[in-house]
């Protein structure tokens, strides 16, 4: 499906975001617009700033420049000034912080809290930074943990469960935030072969159902069948996008061809 056939205004526009950490520059002017309902899936080597990029979409980086737009926020980031530590100053933080709330991060380590059970994981954003009732939040949080295979596993541990239930677990935490868009950093990269199809078979049910999804993963087979638009990220730059079944099947710049050569299965 390509990304013209979404003529809806983006529910997420960046414009030359930078990020630099001391001399060396991780996004040089990067931008990108995701229509409301699609998945956009960014590829690249490590080291190419996919993660960077991301991380400054869900708020977990400050970009040094560049305007960020999700839902009705917007950040110019050139305005905002850290001090030295990089922390802003109170009143740009909240700027910030809002452009953040509308966004679920999906972590590729998990992130759940040890001492919390899955439900409470769940649930634990509503309550605390969304104010929701505790109640009303556990039961939609039950029927997000059924709805990601894990509703006999509400009351266990992160340590009861498998790396596949754990993700399944930051999934259904990340939707219970209610977000305009949701935010996968390589999910499936920490996971055994075994529990991969489960993580991913989520992720397509999420596709199916409309939501919006960016999506940082070196699954091919997955971006082929379910994106929507394919970024190819290197250096800091975008050098390539479109359909998946041009930038993964027929890419044009020769930095996508070597990259994909490296790591292309046969699909």
């Amino acid at each position: 499906m390509s990304p013209t056939e979404h003529p809806t205004t983006p529910v997420l526009a960046a414009q030359g975001v930078r990020k630099s950490f001391g001399e060396k520059e991780v996004l040089r002017d990067i931008s990108l617009e995701v229509g409301a309902g699609t998945v956009t899936v960014v590829l690249g080597p490590s080291g190419s700033g996919k993660t960077t990029l991301l991380r400054a979409l869900g708020g977990l980086e400050t970009p040094d420049a560049g305007v960020i737009t999700i839902g009705d926020s917007t950040v110019d980031f050139a305005e905002l000034t850290p001090n030295r530590r990089g922390r802003l100053p109170r009143a740009q933080r909240e700027q910030a912080d809002r452009l953040a709330s509308h966004t679920g991060f999906v972590f590729q380590g998990h992130d759940l809290f040890a001492h919390k059970t899955a439900i409470e994981n769940v649930v634990e954003g509503p309550v605390i930074v969304q104010g929701e009732d505790p109640a009303a939040a556990r039961e939609r949080g039950m029927a997000l943990l059924e709805q990601v295979g894990l509703t006999e596993h509400a009351d266990k541990y992160p340590y009861q469960l498998s790396g596949g239930q754990q993700q399944r677990v930051g999934i259904a935490r990340a939707l219970a935030l209610r977000p305009e868009v949701v935010l996968f950093d390589e999910p499936t990269s920490a996971l055994d072969p075994e529990t991969v199809g489960e993580v991913l078979a989520v992720m397509r049910d999420l596709a199916q159902q409309s939501w919006t999804m960016v999506v940082v993963t070196h699954e091919i087979r997955f971006a082929r069948e379910v994106a929507d638009d394919v970024l190819f990220i290197d250096g800091g730059v975008v050098v390539e996008r479109g359909a998946p079944e041009q930038v993964i099947l027929a890419p044009r710049e020769a930095r996508t061809q070597a990259f994909l050569k490296r790591i292309l299965e046969p699909i």
